[in-house]
């Protein structure tokens, strides 16, 4: 199947706008954000992106509007997108953790769990997932869409379902979570028509692959250092055991050089360890991506 050479790609405006910028440019994708136009440019002209509210992203692409999109896995679900789901994106506004729709009271109310809401009301912008939600448990409730502010409605309400990643926002507003609706990471989706379109799915797979590979490279770093011979045995031992160096001869015959990739959070530890078993030379480097 082929036809024009053009893949219609839509970022998500708003929180996850800057994110987004920074994970494309460590891929290799260098976007020129502009707050002024929804169409950035890109130095791909093969790609043609446009920013919309993630909240639409999945309508979009389902409808062929958008070969593919980035959008959260809550509003692929709350609109009962019919897409492909390529691959999970796992990055977020602050973190790389998922985030989380949760069920949530005023610290001083008596709910302590869902069906002590039954016959109540409950405020969210995620309404189709919350009525599915209190469905399955068989309780009664009125669903409202909230506008925006919806922790502010907390207390004009029985309760909330909201967005959360850290509960930083809940806690500073005195509310206390009693469930979690869903929990949901950043997708890349594609229209099921352009997946069937050779260039359009291979340009989709390449974006899978170099995301992923800089997602994967921000908790790694790469170590290069020089070693005698005679100590190569006592460095191989401080190393993880899961990781596979590579050893490389050096002018010097009685050295060598080893080069792995390890875990950022084990770099602090490890690193003066090495030198105490005979490393010399040491150097840490940040990586752009790391494709398995």
């Amino acid at each position: 199947m082929t036809s024009e050479r053009i893949l219609k790609l839509g970022l998500p405006a708003g929180s996850l706008q800057r994110a987004t910028i920074e994970l494309f440019d460590k891929a290799g994708l260098h976007i020129s954000d502009s707050r002024r136009s929804y169409f950035p440019a890109i130095d791909d002209g093969e790609i043609q992106p446009v920013y919309l509210r993630a909240q639409e992203m999945g309508r979009y692409v389902g409808d062929g509007v958008l070969d593919a999109g980035i959008t959260g896995f809550d509003w692929i679900m709350e609109n009962g997108c019919d897409v492909v789901e390529v691959c999970e994106l796992a990055y977020s506004k602050a973190t790389s953790n998922p985030t989380r729709w949760v069920l949530a009271v005023p610290s001083e109310s008596s709910v302590t769990r869902p069906e002590d809401l039954e016959g109540g009301i409950v405020a969210t912008e995620l309404v189709g997932v919350t009525k599915r939600y209190f469905e399955d448990k068989n309780v009664h409730v009125k669903v409202e869409f909230s506008w925006g502010a919806t922790e502010v409605k907390a207390r004009l309400v029985n309760a909330i379902v909201e967005l959360t990643e850290t509960g930083t926002s809940l806690r500073a507003n005195n509310l206390r979570i009693i469930d979690t609706v869903i929990v949901s990471t950043t997708r890349l989706i594609a229209n099921k028509d352009a997946w069937q379109d050779d260039f359009k799915r291979e340009k989709i797979e390449n974006l899978s692959i170099l995301l992923q590979a800089a997602i994967e490279a921000r908790s790694k770093v790469g170590l290069k250092m020089n070693v005698r011979k005679a100590d190569l045995d006592s460095v191989l031992n401080v190393l993880p055991a899961e990781k596979s160096p590579t050893i490389s001869s050096l002018a010097d015959s009685e050295y060598v050089a080893i080069e792995v990739i390890i875990d950022d959070n084990v770099e602090r530890s490890l690193v003066p360890a090495l030198k105490r078993a005979g490393a010399s030379g040491i150097i840490t480097y940040p990586l752009n991506k790391v494709i398995h």
